[in-house]
């Protein structure tokens, strides 16, 4: 059953388990939509240009799975983590060629996988972490608590992508 409070979870600091809740929260919403899909719906194509919902999961996966590496690591991914990673995260004619054949229990599992090492990292960390401020090659600042909110708000918008796909197979 999804839970509709954000509150702070055990074993986290306060800031960091309201994140957490967030996080979970978000994370819940988008496995419920996906559960029941079959293979067709996963792969399926609007359009010449546009993504499936298999390649929209793995980029939910893969933008999780970088931020960890930004923020937790502070590093950016090494040529063997982009060659993983980087269909999924760029989308476009490669994904399209590349990631489907895959069924939904795979897609729920990757994501969980990703999930998993976050929420370790994040049980290390106090409030203070999300407030760190760096500054990006082009001279902007950001800090944690944007990279995370960001993961959030790239699934949230990724999702309503895949509502959308859903009602087009609908009209099929």
């Amino acid at each position: 059953m999804i839970d509709y409070r954000i509150k702070t979870k055990k074993h986290y600091t306060d800031k960091i388990g309201e994140l957490v809740s967030m996080l979970e929260h978000t994370r819940e919403v988008t496995v419920s939509e996906i559960t029941d899909l079959a293979q067709h719906e996963l792969d399926y194509l609007a359009n010449e240009k546009s993504n499936s919902i298999g390649a929209l999961l793995a980029h939910i996966t893969s933008i999780e799975y970088v931020h960890q590496v930004i923020s937790f690591e502070t590093r950016d991914l090494t040529k063997e983590e982009y060659r993983k990673w980087g269909t999924a995260l760029e989308l476009g004619s490669k994904a399209r060629k590349e990631i489907k054949d895959r069924p939904v229990d795979y897609y729920i599992e990757e994501l969980h996988k990703v999930r998993k090492n976050t929420l370790t990292y994040l049980k290390s960390i106090e409030d203070s972490w999300l407030f760190e401020e760096k500054k990006w090659d082009n001279g902007v600042y950001h800090n944690n608590y944007y990279l995370w909110f960001h993961v959030i708000e790239d699934e949230i918008s990724h999702r309503g992508q895949i509502k959308t796909i859903k009602r087009l197979l609908l009209e099929k």
